[in-house]
């Protein structure tokens, strides 16, 4: 579709970072997925045009049992060439883990939250922080990048109001250890495009828009307004999940991730370039869901329905 005049200053394209192998099937309940169902998944949004897809999480099967094999998982993709598929990882353990499984990015993650990162993660920012140094010095000297995650960037369950300044500030310390991108995380999805623009302003007062990444939850129905508001900031890389599957588990209350068919919905009706088809994302969206048993949370696949 032609864009419009209005819609010039808009980014002409958009990098989807797909989310839902990870963050969409780490808070499915029991019973475990299946290593096979979940590369398959992985295999088929490639083969949409997905270019971008978080495949695994190397962290304890305690905290994420649906995870548990990760490794497998990795081991047993087939590699579709032009296609990033990256592990997100806790400490320097898990880079070493994930590097071996063939994983060719590393993810770590810390908040904007001192509450919800003791939550999370079970220690402070500036302690998550000392942390990923040793893994992400490992990432590089592999010659693999690394992809901060900032969550809880517009509000968090446990404090309320985050300050822009301090989502600045984190995601300052991530670029200077060599994040080569920041994901900038609305985890209970009580983010506005006034919030957004105000949050994405302060933090591009340090890190370009080039570096930055926005993921938004739907909680209150604004992801996709806030993901426009992004994109008129200059944002050009979007972290959506196939269906809106996913959520996070330390925040009460909040929806599953914005879901790819939607966003791309909106980008081609913008005239935005993605390079993934929507016809064949529906059907993966469809077919998950048929697998998983559980609701369609994409407004398009539901809207299309009748049609895949």
């Amino acid at each position: 579709m032609k864009r419009s005049d209005a819609d010039n200053n808009l980014p002409s394209k958009v990098r989807l970072v797909e989310v839902g192998p990870r963050d969409g099937l780490q808070n499915e309940p029991p019973p475990i997925i299946s290593t096979s169902l979940k590369v398959e998944l992985i295999q088929r949004l490639a083969e949409c045009g997905l270019t971008h897809i978080e495949a695994a999480s190397l962290v304890s099967p305690q905290w994420v049992p649906q995870m548990a094999d990760s490794r497998d998982v990795l081991r047993k993709i087939e590699r579709k060439s032009g296609v990033r598929y990256t592990a997100l990882t806790p400490n320097e353990k898990g880079v070493e883990q994930a590097i071996a499984c063939g994983a060719n990015e590393i993810a770590v993650f810390t908040a904007a939250s001192e509450a919800f990162c003791q939550k999370n993660i079970n220690c402070s920012i500036g302690e998550s922080l000392k942390r990923f140094q040793p893994a992400i010095q490992l990432a590089i000297a592999n010659k693999v990048p690394v992809r901060g995650y900032v969550s809880t960037t517009l509000g968090c369950p446990y404090s309320g109001e985050i300050s822009p300044g301090e989502v600045a500030r984190v995601c300052h310390a991530l670029d200077e250890m060599g994040c080569y991108e920041i994901s900038l995380g609305d985890t209970i999805g009580t983010g506005t495009p006034l919030k957004v623009k105000r949050m994405l302003q302060r933090v591009k007062q340090s890190i370009p828009a080039r570096k930055l990444a926005v993921h938004f939850h739907d909680t209150y129905g604004q992801a996709l307004a806030n993901i426009y508001a992004a994109l008129q900031e200059g944002i050009s890389v979007i972290d959506s999940s196939v269906a809106g599957l996913g959520g996070c588990p330390y925040a009460r209350g909040a929806s599953g991730n914005v879901a790819t068919e939607d966003v791309l919905y909106m980008l081609d009706g913008l005239g935005i370039n993605t390079g993934v088809n929507l016809n064949e994302l529906v059907s993966v969206s469809h077919w998950i869901c048929q697998q998983l048993n559980c609701q369609n949370n994409g407004n398009v696949s539901q809207a299309l329905n009748g049609r895949h």
